[in-house]
């Protein structure tokens, strides 16, 4: 895969070469996104940072991965604010906006919007997630994650166990990481799921068709000798009403006692995040905090990794980044756990 001056839109476009060196690149951020160095290898370039849908750690994610590469960050939140309310064409707002920047990241909540978007761009785009459809770059940090987590207890990607929990349906970062997966070899698949929120047969029979292997059930019972545990949440937003959502909210929630009854004493515990805490939800409850597998906020750390990777890589400047690196002089102790 050629990288530089490309669109990011769909895990589609990776094989898992393009993974690797996307991986090993991240590596390479480590002292930039810890703090250790700083890097002014973007200096003067602009990322446009189009979020048209509520987020929080994506976004900040994407500008700060940008800023720690020297670049600056101009921002549009929410599709009240922009000329998209007044009727505006994703082409005509991508033909003006690419204008104003080098790089696009976006997210949206319409399916397939991302693409018809970079269409008019005039700058690379990277998807940010368009709505039940994809999320690419946090399936390469999940898959990251992944690597890294199972790495400090001797094992892989090929041959791993990863159990995926809650709603599957809807959740486009599930859909992502088992496009990623069908990559790999010798992978078993656990799907727990209300029947109506199981994971598209689609993506189940890639991932068959893959030689990987896929349980489907409704039952979080008996034990899981999983070395992922992949938590996920009601995506209330994609349901038709906030009743149809509730009606599934906090149907599979996960705390020390079931942790500790279904799962191995070193399963790791993934959430692409936000986790919902409320009472009636707690899917992932907070007495799983001091747990070491609980690599949730590792997890989001990769993610500036990620994108600081896909932004280098890009705008082509992968191989200059430690050229233009000095020493941070403020003070820095980042805890990385």
């Amino acid at each position: 895969m050629k990288f530089t001056g490309a669109n990011i839109l769909s895990v589609d476009q990776f094989d898992r070469d393009a993974i690797e060196h996307i991986f090993r690149i991240a590596d390479q951020m480590e002292p930039y996104a810890h703090r250790r160095k700083r890097t002014r290898v973007l200096d003067g370039a602009i990322l446009g940072n189009l979020f048209f849908e509520p987020s929080t750690r994506t976004r900040i994610s994407f500008g700060t991965a940008f800023n720690l590469l020297g670049g600056e960050v101009r921002e549009t939140t929410g599709m009240e604010s922009s000329a998209l309310a007044k009727g505006e064409s994703l082409y005509d707002t991508a033909r003006v906006l690419s204008s104003y920047s080098d790089i696009i990241a976006m997210r949206h909540p319409k399916a397939g919007s991302v693409t018809e978007f970079a269409e008019g761009s005039r700058v690379p785009v990277i998807n940010g997630g368009d709505g039940a459809n994809e999320h690419p770059t946090q399936a390469l940090l999940d898959l990251y994650t992944i690597e890294k987590e199972l790495a400090h207890h001797g094992g892989s990607i090929d041959g791993m166990h990863i159990c995926m929990l809650g709603d599957l349906k809807y959740g486009r970062t599930v859909h992502s990481l088992s496009k990623l997966l069908c990559m790999f070899k010798n992978v078993r698949l656990t799907l727990i799921s209300p029947p109506e929120l199981a994971m598209p047969q689609s993506i189940c029979d890639a991932l068959t068709n893959a030689g990987h292997q896929v349980i489907n059930t409704s039952e979080l019972s008996g034990s899981l000798d999983a070395d992922i545990v992949y938590q996920t949440r009601i995506q209330q937003e994609r349901f038709n009403s906030l009743e149809e959502a509730e009606q599934y909210r906090g149907r599979f929630r996960l705390n020390s006692e079931i942790y500790t009854r279904h799962y191995k004493p070193n399963t790791v515990i993934m959430h692409p995040l936000p986790r919902d805490s409320r009472a009636e939800a707690n899917e992932l409850d907070n007495d799983l905090n001091q747990n070491p597998n609980l690599a949730i906020f590792r997890q989001a750390d990769n993610g500036v990794l990620i994108r600081m990777a896909l932004f280098a890589a890009t705008l082509g400047v992968e191989h200059l980044v430690s050229r233009y690196d000095t020493d941070v002089i403020w003070y820095s102790d980042k805890a990385i756990n």
